[in-house]
């Protein structure tokens, strides 16, 4: 429709976003200019307020309004156990899943200065055990052999999330290499 501009820009706006299609944008344009003005407004307003106050934790790399993050200033936090992900958003699901309870680094890249961040963070708090939350794939397992290998020189118990078949999905629906590792890490019961 000739006229609306504003509308299909906001539409294409959300469409943009990881997840959404045309459908669903044009659904949360309508919702936003017809039926509740007032959340498009507060929406606005929550956006451009966390891009101006979130930024990397200097250690850690994980999201936070200040130089510091709540994980990494938490003295209750097991200081010796770290968890490396590959996302700041996936230390969200790690802490919903209340089972992991050391500090997090955001591994973004290989990078010199990100190995020495993480090689500072090892030593300042002791690290003692690692254990890689990394989306299963080859590259990745390469990933963790390359950082077990640069971190070789400490003493550190290395350790993955572990990999198999998701409960409630069938056999056909699995990938092989997930079956195989299903397979091949399974336990007596």
């Amino acid at each position: 429709m000739k006229g609306l501009d504003a509308f299909y820009n906001l539409v294409d706006s959300f469409e943009k976003l990881p997840s959404i299609g045309k459908k669903s944008a044009l659904r949360l344009a309508y919702h936003i200019v017809y039926e509740n003005s007032y959340s498009g407004i507060n929406l606005a307003h929550n956006i451009e307020n966390a891009i101006a106050t979130i930024k990397k934790c200097q250690l850690c790399n994980c999201m936070s309004e200040h130089e510091i993050c709540d994980i990494c200033l938490d003295e209750d936090r097991e200081s010796e156990s770290l968890c490396i992900v590959q996302s700041a958003k996936d230390i969200f699901m790690i802490e919903d899943s209340k089972q992991f309870f050391g500090k997090y680094f955001v591994l973004e890249n290989l990078e010199y200065t990100t190995i020495k961040q993480l090689t500072k963070l090892i030593e300042q708090n002791h690290i003692q055990n690692i254990l890689f939350a990394l989306t299963p794939s080859l590259a990745n397992d390469a990933l963790i052999l390359h950082i077990e290998d640069k971190l070789s020189s400490y003493n550190i118990t290395f350790t993955k999330i572990a990999q198999g078949i998701p409960t409630g999905v069938s056999l056909e629906n699995v990938d092989i290499l997930s079956l195989s590792k299903a397979i091949n890490g399974k336990i007596t019961i």
